[in-house]
C-alpha cells in the first residue's frame, strides 16, 4: 500500500514561491494519476491540480492556472507542486493523493492514500 508524505510548506510573503513535494513509499506511483488539494481553516478541501501517470496531461483549478505547476518524477516516485506569486488566500494545508480511477478529475471522492499535508502560510 502506498504512503504519501508531503513536504516543502512554510511561511512566506505574498509574491514568493514555494515548491511542494509528495514522496511515495511502499509502492510505486509511476502508473497512477496524482492530485494536489488544499484545505483552508473552516473551508472544504478543494482541488488544486492533477497530473497523469506519464506527466503528459495536467489539469488545474481555474484560480491556480498560470501560477501553479504540477509535475512528477517517476524515477524518484515523487510529485511536485511549484507555486509562484503566492497570495494570502493561498494559505492552507496542502495534500497530495492518488486518483483511484486514473483520471484527472477534481472530485475529492476519487482520490485515496492521502498524505498528512503540509502547511503553507502566506503573509501580506
Amino acid at each position: 500500500q502506498v504512503q504519501l508524505v508531503e513536504s516543502g510548506g512554510g511561511l512566506v510573503q505574498a509574491g514568493d514561491s514555494l515548491r511542494l513535494s509528495c514522496a511515495a513509499s511502499g509502492s510505486t506511483i509511476s502508473r497512477s494519476a496524482m492530485g494536489w488539494f488544499r484545505q483552508a481553516p473552516g473551508k472544504e478541501r478543494e482541488f488544486v491540480a492533477s497530473i497523469s501517470w506519464s506527466g503528459s496531461n495536467v489539469h488545474y483549478a481555474d484560480s491556480m492556472k498560470g501560477r501553479f505547476t504540477i509535475s512528477r518524477d517517476n524515477a524518484k516516485n515523487t510529485a511536485y507542486l511549484q507555486m509562484n506569486s503566492l497570495k494570502p488566500e493561498d494559505t492552507a494545508v496542502y495534500y497530495c493523493a492518488v486518483n483511484l480511477y486514473g483520471s484527472l478529475r477534481d472530485r475529492t471522492s476519487e482520490y485515496g492514500y492521502w498524505g498528512q499535508g503540509t502547511q503553507v502560510t502566506v503573509s501580506s
